[in-house]
């Protein structure tokens, strides 16, 4: 089945107002996107925050009257809020294998292999986790998620309690597994990370060794290791409750902190954790100590 993409670029103030009007025309999706490549960071819960020169992009069935749509968004928006009007036909295909065109295997310290289905790398003296992009957050190609891979794949995690906070997709604590620990907790807010976790837990032959938890259903534990791999604000909201997880000398891995972040995420955990020398890929850092 093919579909009518209908594209146009607008302000901030009207991007929702075009969004609702492309929804009740019959778009079966609206999607928001940055025209201008202007970032934005870490919106609240339940907030989106909108670029101020904004791409929206209606997608329609096939046999849509996309004249009648352009027609009715004409005299409803002044012609100067409305940039750059495009229409196109997509054609249908297998969204997730088209964009496993862009996912490979990648090797994490010499010992950790990451990789696509059908992808498995078994190369002597490492060990290879199998996964598939799926609805939740976290495949290795991240800055974000490689830092923390390579800092649990250089590390002997025989036998030590794992907790990776923000699980996403459950990938630092499979790996967390297959590299050697005793047994990993995976926390997120969203009940579909935890779902993703259990998959791909299952995928990779560990599911007996990996739990999870809403926040406010994990027991009081306390790791060897906790990873979160989050966003700079949660992360610094979040520093008592992360610290009171860890075990004395435990080991505290952070992520999802962009290089300007730093020192905030450091002030709120340095009372408590005595920090290494922040490492940095791209844009992004990642902050590891122990505990104090």
């Amino acid at each position: 089945m093919a579909w009518q993409q209908i594209s146009v670029i607008t302000d901030e103030d009207t991007a929702p107002s075009l969004a609702d009007l492309f929804s009740s025309l019959g778009a079966v999706s609206v999607t928001y996107m940055d025209a201008e490549d202007e970032p934005v960071y870490e919106p609240a819960i339940g907030e989106t925050k909108i670029w101020s020169h904004t791409e929206v992009i209606a997608l329609y069935e096939v046999d849509v009257d996309t004249a009648l749509i352009a027609d009715l968004v004409g005299k409803k928006f002044p012609p100067e809020r409305l940039h750059n009007w495009r229409l196109e036909r997509i054609e249908d295909q297998e969204w997730e294998r088209a964009w496993m065109d862009y996912y490979h295997p990648m090797k994490f310290a010499d010992k950790l292999w990451v990789c696509p289905t059908d992808q498995e790398q078994h190369e002597p003296g490492t060990v290879c986790l199998t996964l598939d992009p799926g609805l939740a957050f976290g495949t290795g190609t991240h800055p974000t998620t490689a830092l923390c891979l390579e800092w649990l794949a250089s590390r002997d995690l025989t036998g030590k309690t794992v907790i990776d906070y923000g699980c996403g997709s459950g990938i630092l604590a499979v790996a967390a597994i297959l590299l050697g620990a005793k047994v990993a907790y995976a926390v997120d807010i969203d009940p579909q990370a935890l779902t993703a976790t259990e998959n791909n837990a299952l995928k990779n032959r560990v599911q007996d060794k990996i739990h999870g938890f809403l926040p406010e259903q994990l027991p009081t534990i306390q790791a060897d290791i906790v990873l979160a791999n989050i966003l700079a604000k949660p992360l610094c909201d979040l520093s008592d409750k992360i610290c009171a997880l860890l075990a004395a000398k435990g080991q505290l891995v952070l992520s999802g902190i962009l290089h300007e972040q730093t020192e905030s995420v450091i002030n709120a955990y340095q009372s408590k954790i005595q920090f290494d020398a922040p490492v940095q890929q791209e844009d992004w850092i990642r902050l590891s100590g122990t505990k104090s």
